[in-house]
């Protein structure tokens, strides 16, 4: 295994608004955990590393699909599921997937002007949460899945950074 160090992307410069902020953390996030996948060699892009089974496709398939739950009120019906990507789909494929996602998910947020309004939502009787925790909640989970996707990655092929 050789290392591979990447450059180490700093923190996003924002405007002073809350909204800015927030969502330039969270696309700096998105960016930093879709570039984990996207070069990533198979088979051991989906290759189990750790006991509980995830796996580096895996965690982007399953971020894919927590973005279009919160932001696009897409239902998912089995969380657990989320975490495997189909034998079919290889890392462009669901890059791409992922990709597709935050840009629905960003014209949603490009329409809210008040972040302490709910989330306009597609999916009847089912309260939405304000844009403030869907982007807080969003960060948080984008956060949590890319420091798996950092350990992930460098025992695939020695890979750091952002």
């Amino acid at each position: 295994m050789s290392t591979t160090p990447r450059r180490d992307a700093p923190p996003p410069r924002t405007g002073d608004g809350e909204a800015e902020t927030l969502r330039g953390f969270l696309d700096y996030l998105r960016t930093s955990v879709a570039g984990k996948v996207e070069d990533a060699p198979e088979p051991q892009v989906r290759t189990a590393a750790v006991p509980s089974g995830t796996n580096l496709l895996g965690l982007l398939n399953h971020l894919t699909h927590v973005e279009r739950a919160l932001f696009l009120g897409k239902e998912v019906r089995s969380w657990p599921a989320t975490f495997r990507a189909a034998p079919r789909d290889g890392v462009a494929d669901v890059v791409a997937r992922y990709r597709e996602a935050v840009e629905r998910a960003n014209h949603v947020l490009d329409a809210c002007a008040d972040l302490g309004a709910p989330l306009p939502r597609p999916r009847p009787g089912r309260p939405a949460p304000s844009a403030r925790w869907a982007l807080a909640h969003m960060i948080e989970e984008t956060g949590r899945h890319a420091g798996h996707a950092d350990i992930l990655r460098e025992l695939i092929d020695g890979t750091t950074g952002r």
